[in-house]
């Protein structure tokens, strides 16, 4: 019940400061610039419009992904990636089928996190 009510009130702190009309004029000026650099107008939108989403349902920002984004950033795509990103200390302290688990979703969430950042830089948002 008390997670409702702090929703409740979240919401209507948004519709006190006007934060779904400033979304709104935010995403259209955005998305008019994005239409003259030649990005896919519907794209664009939809990942402004996750943000959005992300920010109001308060989901903390993440920390994988920064990491995938400051090894692009400073590295590029390299073949070590996932060694890279892995956890030594964890990693040893794991046993061999739990560390073939570790390393497959770790994998996974790379390519997840690699297919947002070509995305984020497809659309100029990077």
């Amino acid at each position: 019940m008390e997670d409702l009510v702090k929703m409740a009130r979240a919401a209507k702190s948004r519709l006190k400061t006007n934060y779904w009309e400033n979304c709104k004029k935010h995403i259209d000026e955005n998305t008019l610039k994005a239409q003259q650099r030649g990005v896919n107008e519907v794209k664009f939108k939809s990942v402004l419009k996750d943000k959005v989403k992300n920010s109001v349902n308060g989901e903390k920002v993440d920390e994988f992904y920064i990491k995938v984004k400051n090894l692009l950033e400073t590295e590029g795509e390299v073949s070590d990636a996932i060694g890279r990103l892995t956890d030594k200390e964890y990693f040893d302290s794991l046993s061999y089928e739990e560390k073939q688990r570790y390393s497959l979703d770790l994998s996974t969430r790379y390519l997840a996190a690699l297919n947002r950042y070509r995305k984020e830089k497809e659309l100029g948002l990077i």
